[in-house]
């Protein structure tokens, strides 16, 4: 029992150093030696033999990924791309439904194969703008950007994301597993989610907490000033290269690294003159995507790392012992086990790691299809790991300039609750066979 414990004023010490604004690079290795120091390991050693090998395997594993992803963003962000698909779905809402829109931008950027955390770069002076169009209120705004990031489009059958990918390297099972009970759970959080956003934008709004918000950080002036809608790439032409990559990895079966690049390919040849300056400044896109690649990829990887001591002390094998004394389905066990670990890393694809480095065989042994594994394994490392303390989340919170006080609530309904209702919407379909 003290083993868990331990644990747990861990996770409540990562948050609140989180709540502080201290970098992951310090966070991790901090909280790993009050770990480490609790169960009495050694701490050269156990940070050198735990701490970085899960560290080191997950940039080793999935680098290419984060990298082709945070190109495709770069691209995507400089060519005005986004910023077009976002001008044509606000233009097809009238303006209605824009924290639900904003939502569906960012999701359908995510299944696209962009990087979750390069979308928040990309989309905020967009969403920001169709957020002040609109009179809502900025409190909504991260989570109606980051709730398509880490939800449907993360877990949907089909999509090119990190959690999808672990998923189908550990199992060896497809990108659309479990495809019909995925789809309906897919739908069910969409909707659950769409319209939770566009209810609490009209209660805010009839609270009178609108756009200019006076007990909110003030905004840079620039911040304020529009993007030039007059001269952005068509529609179509923005999309192509969204479905190219769709189409390479769930039709042709290409590797997602692959499909990810050839989509990087097809969008910088039919957007190449959208940046001005011809190859020089299409240097500086390249690096700056790049440079976006290695700081999300160090900043999962070295919370991973924590997850690997985590997973290697008695506390976390006394924990998964509980868990399976539970009398619990095999489906809810593999559930609530990845729950576990991504609400320690704060990270979904990081605490997803960390279970199937951790319990793949076990899962396997359970008896169910890999299939449901797959999905269920994928769904759940979207619940926990927007707890407090979650990088991305603290990222976005500034990028937005709200405090968790005025902002998390929306984060938590939309990425905790509503990810465990759509669990309860696929073990029972899961269970009833539907493939």
């Amino acid at each position: 029992m003290f083993g868990i414990i331990v644990l747990l004023v861990a996770l409540i010490l990562f948050s609140l150093l989180a709540f502080k604004q201290l970098n992951a690079l310090i966070l991790a290795p901090l909280v790993s030696i009050f770990v480490i120091v609790c169960f009495k390991l050694p701490i050269l050693e156990t940070l050198k033999g735990a701490f970085m090998p899960a560290a080191a395997n997950y940039v080793s594993n999935y680098f290419l990924v984060f990298f082709v992803g945070a190109l495709f963003g770069a691209v995507y962000q400089f060519t005005g791309a986004a910023a077009s698909i976002a001008k044509t779905l606000s233009k097809v809402s009238r303006d209605k439904f824009v924290a639900p829109i904003i939502m569906c931008i960012t999701g359908l950027l995510t299944f696209g194969g962009v990087s979750g955390f390069v979308v928040f770069f990309v989309i905020y002076p967009i969403a920001l703008q169709m957020f002040k169009r609109a009179n809502i209120t900025r409190r909504l705004l991260p989570a109606a950007i980051s709730a398509g990031c880490w939800t449907w489009s993360m877990t949907a059958p089909g999509s090119p994301s990190i959690q999808n990918v672990i998923a189908m390297t550990n199992l060896g099972t497809p990108s659309t597993a479990a495809f019909t009970p995925s789809l309906i759970a897919s739908i069910v959080e969409f909707v659950l989610i769409f319209v939770w956003l566009e209810m609490r934008a009209k209660q805010f709004t009839k609270k009178g907490i609108v756009f200019d918000d006076p007990t909110l950080r003030a905004l840079d002036p620039e911040e304020l000033e529009g993007a030039d809608e007059d001269d952005l790439p068509n529609f179509i032409i923005s999309i192509i290269p969204i479905a190219v990559i769709l189409i390479c990895f769930n039709v042709i079966k290409l590797p997602v690294e692959t499909s990810v690049m050839l989509g990087v390919i097809v969008a910088t040849v039919t957007m190449f003159k959208r940046v001005k300056g011809g190859i020089n400044e299409w240097v500086k896109v390249f690096n700056k995507g790049a440079a976006d690649s290695g700081v999300s990829i160090l900043n999962t990887a070295i919370v991973v790392g924590f997850g690997g001591v985590v997973q290697n002390t008695q506390g976390f094998a006394d924990l998964i012992a509980k868990v399976q004394n539970m009398n619990i389905s095999p489906l809810v066990f593999v559930a609530v086990a990845v729950a576990i670990c991504a609400g320690a890393c704060g990270s979904a694809s990081g605490g997803m790691g960390v279970a199937f480095n951790a319990l793949k065989d076990l899962f396997v042994s359970l008896g169910v299809a890999p299939e449901y594994i797959h999905r269920v394994g994928a769904i759940a490392a979207g619940t926990l790991d927007s707890l407090p303390h979650q990088g991305a989340q603290i990222t976005l919170l500034g990028i937005c300039k709200v405090t968790h006080k005025e902002a998390y609530f929306d984060i938590a309904i939309t990425q905790i609750i509503i990810p465990i209702i759509t669990l309860f919407v696929f073990i029972p379909l899961a269970n009833m066979g539907m493939m």
